[in-house]
C-alpha cells in the first residue's frame, strides 16, 4: 500500500478529490491507472475506492504552480468513469473549477492580496485561461462565506470564476461548422464551443417540455439513446471524433433547452453529463450558452429571452443560475459566481500490487499535506 496526501472539496455543485500532481507523479505508475484504482473503477459502485459513485462525485482535480508568465496554478481535470475503465482527460470541468483558488490559498501556495485575491488558473486540458476572484478582506483568508448557489443547501464562500477569451478553445472556432443552427436526426442544434463544445438541442424537438425531472428523462433509454445518436454525429461535425462511435463520452456535452416560464429566468436548461442528467448545470456549458444566447440564429438566442444586458439566466433542476457576459481587462469573458468548501484533507491508500504498470524503483512514499 502507497499512502498519497488528497484534499476532498466541493466546487460548486461537483465534489472532487484535489491532488498535487508531484504526489501522483512519484508513485511510479500511469496517472489513469493509479485514478481508477484510487476511485474503484470500474464498478458503477466504485464501492472499493473513493469514488461516489456518480459523475459529479467522481472527479480528480491535479494542481502544480504554474510555469506559465500568465497563471499561479496549473490545473489538470480528469472524469473517471465508473463502469469502464477509461479516465477522460477531455475537458474541463467548471465547477471543479471554483475548488482550485480556496485549495491555493489554504495550502499556502499564494497569499492573499488586497480585499479580494485574484488567482490566474491554467486549465491544461482546453488551454482556458480562468481567473477566480477570491475575497480576503483585509488581505486575510477565511473558508467561510455566506453566499449561496442553486444545487447546494447551504452557504459556501463565494468565488467569481471568469473565463477568459473562452470561444473555440477545443475546436479553435466558436461555431466549428460555421453555421448558427442545422439539424441533426431532424432535431434543430447548434453546436458551439466556448468553455466546452455543447449541442444546444431545442428540447421540444423531442417532445420535451425542458423542465422534466432528471429522474424523468433518465427513466427513458430510448430517449437517452437517442439524444447520445445526436451528441454522437455532432462530435463528428465539430471535428471531435472521426466516427460517432470514437467520440468521447465527456464531450461534446447535450444542453436541452426550451422558452422561459416565469420571469426569473431567461431560458431553461437541462444539460446531459456522461450520459445521464446532470442535476445542476455544467458550468463550462453554461459558457458556452451563454455566448450562444448573444449569437444570433442560434437556436439558444431564438428561445432566450433577454431581462438585462450582458447576463443570461439559466432555470435548471436545481433552480436559476445566472452568467455575466463581459470582460476581463482587455478580453473577452464571461463570469459566475460558485460556491466552494474544503471538505477534508486525507491520505488515501493505494494497493500497489494490484497496479499492471507499477515500478517500486520509481515509487516514494508521500507525505500527507499539511
Amino acid at each position: 500500500m502507497l499512502d498519497i496526501p488528497a484534499t476532498l472539496m466541493r466546487g460548486g455543485t461537483s465534489k472532487c478529490w484535489v491532488f498535487r500532481r508531484d504526489d501522483l507523479e512519484r508513485v511510479g505508475a500511469p496517472i489513469d491507472e493509479v485514478l481508477l484504482r484510487l476511485y474503484g473503477s470500474p464498478d458503477g459502485r466504485q464501492i472499493d475506492g473513493i469514488g461516489g459513485g456518480t459523475s459529479t462525485t467522481s472527479k480528480a482535480v491535479i494542481l502544480a504552480p504554474s510555469r506559465r508568465d500568465d497563471a499561479d496554478i496549473d490545473y489538470s481535470f480528469a472524469q473517471i468513469g465508473l463502469a469502464d475503465s477509461r479516465v477522460d482527460w477531455s475537458s474541463n470541468c467548471g465547477n471543479c473549477s471554483a475548488a482550485i483558488a480556496p485549495y491555493a490559498l489554504h495550502a499556502g501556495w499564494l497569499r492573499p492580496r488586497g480585499e479580494r485575491t485574484a488567482v490566474r488558473i491554467h486549465n491544461t486540458n482546453t488551454g482556458q485561461l480562468i481567473v477566480s476572484d477570491v475575497p480576503t478582506p483585509g488581505g486575510n483568508f477565511s473558508e467561510s462565506g455566506d453566499a449561496r448557489i442553486a444545487g447546494v443547501p447551504h452557504a459556501g464562500l463565494a468565488v467569481t470564476l471568469w473565463f477568459v477569451d473562452p470561444a473555440g478553445r477545443t475546436t479553435g472556432s466558436l461555431l466549428p461548422t460555421g453555421r448558427a443552427a442545422e439539424s441533426i436526426g431532424g432535431v434543430p442544434v447548434t453546436l458551439i464551443d466556448a468553455g466546452a463544445p455543447v449541442v444546444a438541442v431545442m428540447a421540444s424537438s423531442l417532445g420535451l417540455s425542458g423542465f422534466e425531472s432528471p429522474a424523468d428523462i433518465d427513466s427513458r433509454p430510448d430517449l437517452l439513446a437517442r439524444i447520445d445518436g445526436i451528441r454522437r454525429e455532432a462530435a463528428v461535425r465539430m471535428r471531435l471524433a472521426t466516427t460517432p462511435q470514437e467520440a468521447a463520452k465527456a464531450i461534446p456535452k447535450v444542453a436541452l433547452v426550451s422558452a422561459p416560464r416565469g420571469d426569473d429566468h431567461d431560458l431553461g436548461v437541462v444539460m446531459m453529463s456522461m450520459g445521464k442528467t446532470h442535476p445542476a448545470l455544467a458550468i463550462t456549458g453554461s459558457v458556452a450558452l451563454t455566448l450562444a444566447a448573444t449569437t444570433e440564429g442560434t437556436v439558444v438566442h431564438r428561445l432566450a429571452a433577454s431581462r438585462e444586458p450582458g447576463a443570461v439566466s439559466f432555470r435548471t433542476p436545481s433552480g436559476v443560475i445566472t452568467t455575466q457576459a463581459g470582460r476581463r481587462g482587455e478580453s473577452p469573458a464571461v463570469g459566475i459566481v460558485r460556491t466552494a468548501r474544503r471538505l477534508a484533507d486525507a491520505s488515501v491508500t493505494l494497493p500497489t500490487e494490484q497496479l499492471v504498470g507499477f515500478a517500486p524503483a520509481l515509487a516514494e512514499t508521500a507525505v500527507l499535506v499539511p
